[in-house]
């Protein structure tokens, strides 16, 4: 059997036209969704993401109850009830993760760092994820600029 080539029109058939997508609505298309995906693969960004909606008071503590060893927990208990990283009035503009970067001082462990940007204000949000034994990352400590748990 013989393949015709994909630019070849078939015997009898016209050609098809070269129909070339680039509308960036369209989901799972465009830049929104380019920039998206490497940031997914890295535990860094999902953790400074899932920080910031914990100490912003959006989502309660307890919802980082499987993700935080018990050190880690016990300090977003402290901090999360003063919502450090609500937004400010008159803007209130939400909060959101301007930058996230990493250091690996060793294999399984990420030091991590993000700015935190609400409105024109910027904090600083440290935290440390450790790879435990079952594969999964957990957040092992948090600091946010200048605010430290005991």
């Amino acid at each position: 059997m013989h393949r015709s080539q994909p630019n070849q029109p078939a015997a009898g058939r016209p050609p098809r036209p070269q129909i070339r997508r680039t509308d960036s609505r369209r989901p799972g298309g465009g830049l929104a969704a380019r920039y998206r995906q490497p940031a997914a693969r890295h535990p860094r960004h999902w953790f400074a993401e899932r920080l910031l909606l914990t100490l912003s008071g959006q989502r309660p503590v307890h919802w980082m109850l499987g993700h935080a060893l018990p050190r880690a927990y016990d300090q977003l208990v402290e901090l999360a009830p003063a919502a450090p990283l609500r937004p400010v009035p008159p803007d209130r503009a939400a909060p959101y993760v301007r930058h996230c970067d990493e250091f690996q001082p060793r294999p399984g462990v990420i030091e991590a760092f993000a700015r935190i940007a609400t409105g024109d204000r910027l904090q600083a949000l440290a935290f440390r994820l450790e790879r435990c034994p079952d594969e999964r990352w957990r957040c092992a400590a948090v600091e946010l600029g200048g605010v430290r748990a005991r």
